[in-house]
């Protein structure tokens, strides 16, 4: 009898353990990354989806990877996977890797030792224990997924390596393929764990845009949210010369105001900054101050602009528009782009299928056909041309 018994609670604490495993990951993603349309939808006039299906429209930012789904079917959660990027006719998107976040983490100060919320999550999602105690595995594991994603349905995904795979995708895309281009990112440079030749394993599992901070200092040097302020170690120096030689793309999303500007004063950097709003617009510490965003589009590097309503002080595609309007008055119509944060544990108006709304907003706030083109995609498609490696 008793061992019946026994048996019986291991069979429900099995139940229990396959339902939270299955079931907790998406609720935890469904709260983190709500999307405020209201019921009845945006409105979109014919003359603005008319204007959006011309596009070619690009994205610095969404941390879709961090969430253990298949992005080639669409699920009612979150903000982006790839049949949604079709729908909205995004072309190019860069999918960062999210690799270690503080608890209690806010935009003022956080510390490196704080507890970190990724390690529970890939504990949770079930992610090979390789990834449980190395940045730099969470990292891989994240790129190797979406590698074997575009590897399973090279008509839905291809990954993009070079300024040429740009080239070929853009010319599909002309003609009439609804294929996505993915480029991979990294959220900081942490998962290099203070060893540079990581680097290299880093740009051999194709990632081709490097976040140097995110909400915490590490061994580059200071977080725009971090404690320290700093500027960059030697460790970032010898990290910013091996971008640099690479061919890749510098992102100061996170950056101290101390950083970006030591990044600047090396000869050759362009660096970009992917997600964020513009501070004479909304004042908040995640928005870095305008006189640096403008000597970072005066060097060649081009801005981002969220989605979310913390860098927008509004939640609507208006209020984001609102933010767009403001970079190009700061740093001019060639520097602006779009870096929605998606899936990066942040609210949004719409997911990327219903992104024709901010083209709405867009046309709504004065900017010409030529102007949005720019912000929307031309302008990010440009700056990877130039940038992005010979092969």
């Amino acid at each position: 009898m008793l061992r019946k018994i026994l048996l019986a609670a291991l069979g429900l604490i099995a139940i229990a353990a396959i339902a939270f495993f299955a079931l907790a990951p998406a609720w935890v993603e469904r709260n983190l990354n709500p999307v405020d349309t209201p019921e009845a939808g945006w409105p979109v006039s014919e003359a603005a989806q008319s204007l959006h299906d011309r596009l070619i429209i690009g994205d610095w930012h969404s941390d879709a990877l961090l969430w253990d789904r298949d992005l080639l079917r669409e699920v009612e959660r979150g903000h982006t996977d790839i049949p949604r990027l079709q729908r909205g006719n995004v072309a190019v998107q860069v999918f960062t890797t999210v690799t270690k976040s503080p608890s209690g983490l806010n935009y003022g100060e956080n510390s490196a030792d704080a507890p970190d919320n990724i390690t529970r999550l890939v504990m949770g999602q079930l992610r090979p224990i390789r990834t449980w105690n190395s940045l730099l595995e969470r990292a891989l594991d994240q790129a190797a997924r979406l590698t074997r994603m575009a590897e399973r349905d090279p008509a839905a995904l291809r990954l993009i390596l070079t300024h040429a795979d740009l080239a070929a995708h853009l010319d599909a895309r002309a003609n009439g393929e609804k294929t996505i281009g993915g480029i991979l990112g990294t959220e900081g440079a942490h998962p290099l764990e203070g060893d540079i030749a990581n680097l290299d394993r880093l740009y051999a599992a194709g990632f081709r845009v490097v976040g140097l901070t995110h909400f915490f200092d590490n061994e580059l040097g200071g977080s725009l949210h971090g404690q320290s302020g700093e500027g960059l170690t030697e460790f970032g120096r010898q990290v910013v010369a091996g971008l640099l030689d690479r061919d890749m793309v510098i992102d100061l999303a996170h950056a101290s105001p101390q950083m970006a500007r030591d990044v600047l004063a090396i000869e050759g950097t362009r660096p970009i900054v992917s997600h964020t709003g513009i501070s004479g617009n909304c004042e908040t510490p995640r928005n870095i101050p305008d006189k640096l965003m403008s000597e970072i589009a005066a060097k060649g590097g081009v801005i981002g602009i969220g989605y979310w309503s913390d860098v927008n002080c509004g939640d609507t595609p208006a209020d984001i528009a609102a933010s767009i309007q403001a970079a190009i008055a700061l740093t001019g119509e060639d520097q602006v782009t779009l870096g929605s944060d998606y899936d990066g544990s942040v609210d949004a108006p719409f997911d990327t299928a219903g992104l024709s709304a901010l083209t709405q907003a867009l046309l709504d706030a004065g900017l010409t056909e030529d102007q949005i083109a720019k912000v929307m995609g031309g302008n990010m498609m440009r700056y990877l041309a130039e940038t992005l490696p010979d092969g």
